[in-house]
């Protein structure tokens, strides 16, 4: 069986230990979450719960069948194709040096980036997007020197 990348997005009662049961739902079958994204919705009643997992489109299918029957989910969806829509976010701690503070402008520029702080040695940048935009800025990046990095995961939509 083949691993695929699956994104989920729930809403659940905001409640306490909702959480920790979809979460230990995951952990107690021996499944990785990639990333996971909790905040409320315009109803302060629900919070929308958003899952990155890899397993099998079998393994998958009993994930949502057991995450069903927990009763403070609302409604549980694949999000998935053209009728969705996926960011991240991430802020990149890199260092910039005279030498170099031109061409991390122009990076940032490039990915529609922005400096959100800026020092003597250093700039912080916030950049949103897919993942594959977000290891594309990084891997730029990276030779001149990521000290910190922080990626929110995925937020999933449908249109």
């Amino acid at each position: 069986m083949t691993e695929e990348k699956h994104v989920l997005t729930m809403l659940v009662d905001n409640k306490p230990g909702v959480l920790s049961r979809v979460v230990g739902l995951f952990s107690g079958r021996g499944f990785n979450i990639d990333s996971l994204c909790v905040a409320e919705t315009m109803d302060p009643l629900i919070s929308r719960i958003t899952i990155v997992t890899k397993s099998s489109l079998a393994e998958m299918e009993q994930i949502e069948k057991q995450l069903n029957k927990l009763i403070n989910v609302i409604k549980l969806r694949t999000v998935s194709g053209p009728r969705s829509v996926q960011r991240e976010m991430a802020l990149i701690y890199v260092m910039a040096k005279n030498g170099q503070r031109s061409e991390v402008l122009r990076i940032v520029d490039i990915f529609r980036g922005k400096v959100i702080d800026v020092g003597p040695e250093h700039f912080i940048i916030e950049v949103t997007g897919n993942d594959e935009k977000l290891n594309a800025i990084v891997n730029l990046l990276r030779p001149m020197g990521i000290k910190k990095l922080a990626k929110t995961g995925t937020l999933a939509l449908f249109r």
